[in-house]
């Protein structure tokens, strides 16, 4: 890993036809709707931290990671690239709470708010919620403009 990167995870949770979805209530991303995640800690793999945010930011215990997506992001301006390892969680053990970042809600998988979310996950959630996997590159200017994106269909992910 450079030191110009930094590792992050984003966890989806799924039951029959709908998705888990939390309102950011501070922060990077406040006010936008998004699955569950952030820094990985230099004491843990990638899937402990993703485990570990999802339980802080939304009470919920994965039972089981599936990584199903890489994502990397860079902002015009910020010499940070920030990748991303997006993981689908289909087993998980308690209900959703509120916590001071997050607000869960369930949506149907049809009813995605997208328009209040981060402007690329209309781009690859439609392949997140079909089940294949992914890799991307969005080039932001702003929070809210992709300048340019690359998008592709993988068999494997590391």
């Amino acid at each position: 890993m450079s030191t110009n990167q930094k590792i992050l995870t984003l966890v989806m949770v799924r039951k029959a036809n709908a998705i888990l979805l939390g309102l950011k209530k501070r922060g990077f991303g406040e006010g936008k709707w998004n699955g569950f995640g952030g820094k990985v800690e230099n004491d843990e793999t990638v899937a402990e931290g993703a485990i570990r945010e999802l339980e802080e930011e939304s009470g919920l215990v994965a039972k089981c990671l599936k990584k199903v997506g890489i994502l990397e992001f860079e902002f015009v301006g910020n010499p940070i690239v920030l990748e991303v390892h997006v993981f689908d969680v289909l087993q998980y053990e308690g209900e959703p709470v509120e916590t001071e970042e997050m607000q869960p809600q369930w949506f149907p998988e049809d009813s995605v708010p997208y328009e209040k979310m981060w402007p690329d996950d209309i781009l690859w959630y439609p392949l997140y919620l079909k089940g294949i996997k992914f890799k991307g590159y969005f080039l932001y200017q702003g929070h809210d403009t992709i300048l340019k994106y690359t998008l592709t269909q993988v068999d494997h992910l590391p």
